[in-house]
């Protein structure tokens, strides 16, 4: 093979052309992103870039010059705008057109739109780029402003943190009964609304909102009938896999770009990875789209190799993690699972101390750990064994998660 194609600048098209290198690929490699950036990893935008506390040295994934000394060829600030995979090739927008022998499709989410009126007064943000997080930051880092979010996914719980830390008032508009239900559960998901009303955020649920106010810049927003003032406003509600350049391809697309467990698409010689891939996980045997940072590091590994021909398999367990005030977590586990499972806690819920499990039957198919550190790799383990465990000793912290796992 003579050249490796890879359209996108995240975490999954970074991932893959290091791999590449690594794996001894001495062909030509040429990334392709749409931002002005080297490839770079997005945690930190709602984390510790936006809280000031980390630099861009820890979003971006390598130096510039890192690309160059590997023969890397880095497009950055051209978006890519036609595939053709009959003739191998991809058009960029400013005409060049791509010959390859490869292409891994990395083109990652933009954030979902909230069709509001005044969706676009100035003050309205969203979070997805490092122009994004640097706005945000620049805006809250004095303290002293009225921050109102609509939706409290995690990006927005996060940035709720952040802003408090900041000292800035914050409140979080939800429509849904319970903040990360569709995550955690009802009960977790109340133990994080009660944690962040702890530290003075005025969270609503069920809140229906109407409008964002404000003459050529936003001041309040509208919910239930009342106004709450706003000197920002964060729309966090989501986000939708960018499919348009593998649609106008022909390629096949349910809730992403579908493809199989070595993320091989249905055209020939093309791969996708990352947040826009839909890719069929072999253990829970169905297709699971994730965009997490894990998925796109692990999925970016498995395309490299996929595209040099071995045969690798994206299997890994689903991971994410988060950390908000003075608390840390960290996610492991299938959600098409845990959403039936039942929850079963080990430790102190009350203080923040704390693996949650999710059962489903007598096997473990999701694990949270909470301010509890060094269990993950335990904890995957567990989940990996597809092994029946005994309930009483599952929650009981005094028994060793070794002792739970089969040899």
């Amino acid at each position: 093979m003579a050249h490796m194609l890879i359209i996108g600048g995240g975490m999954a098209g970074g991932t893959a052309a290091a791999t590449l290198r690594d794996s001894g690929f001495d062909g030509e490699v040429t990334v392709v992103a749409a931002e002005g950036h080297p490839p770079y990893q997005r945690p930190p935008l709602s984390k510790g870039f936006l809280a000031g506390s980390e630099g861009l040295d820890a979003v971006h994934l390598h130096p510039a010059d890192w690309y160059a000394e590997r023969d890397i060829t880095l497009r950055t600030g051209v978006a890519a705008t036609g595939l053709d995979p009959a003739a191998r090739t991809v058009t960029l927008a400013d005409g060049t057109e791509l010959g390859y022998d490869a292409v891994l499709l990395a083109t990652g989410a933009s954030p979902r739109s909230l069709p509001l009126p005044g969706h676009d007064l100035a003050g309205v943000h969203q979070l997805r780029r490092i122009e994004d997080s640097e706005a945000l930051k620049e805006a809250l880092q004095d303290g002293g402003k009225h921050l109102v979010l609509i939706g409290s996914g995690w990006i927005g719980m996060e940035v709720a943190s952040t802003a408090r830390g900041y000292g800035n008032e914050v409140t979080i508009l939800e429509r849904d009964p319970v903040p990360l239900a569709a995550a955690l559960g009802e009960r977790l998901g109340s133990a994080f609304a009660q944690m962040h009303r702890e530290h003075g955020v005025d969270l609503r649920t069920s809140a229906n909102v109407e409008r964002i106010t404000g003459e050529g810049r936003a001041d309040g927003v509208v919910v239930d009938g009342e106004t709450v003032p706003a000197d920002l406003v964060l729309v966090g509600v989501g986000a939708v896999p960018n499919t348009a350049l593998a649609e106008a391809a022909g390629l096949r697309l349910h809730n992403g770009i579908v493809v199989d467990p070595g993320l091989h698409t249905s055209a020939a010689g093309v791969f996708a990875a990352g947040d826009v891939a839909n890719a069929y996980h072999p253990v829970i045997q169905r297709h699971l789209r994730s965009e997490h940072w894990a998925n796109a590091l692990e999925g970016g590994k498995v395309a490299a190799n996929s595209m040099l021909g071995r045969r690798a398999v994206l299997d890994a367990i689903p991971y994410f993690y988060t950390d908000q005030y003075d608390l840390g977590m960290e996610l492991s586990g299938y959600p098409p699972l845990m959403a039936d499972a039942d929850l079963v806690i080990r430790g102190d819920l009350d203080a923040r101390e704390y693996i949650a499990f999710w059962v489903q039957g007598e096997h473990v198919v999701g694990g949270m750990n909470v301010n509890v550190w060094d269990v993950n790799e335990a904890v995957q383990r567990l989940i990996r064994s597809g092994e029946a465990v005994d309930l009483d000793r599952l929650q009981d912290p005094d028994v060793p998660l070794e002792d739970l796992i089969p040899s």
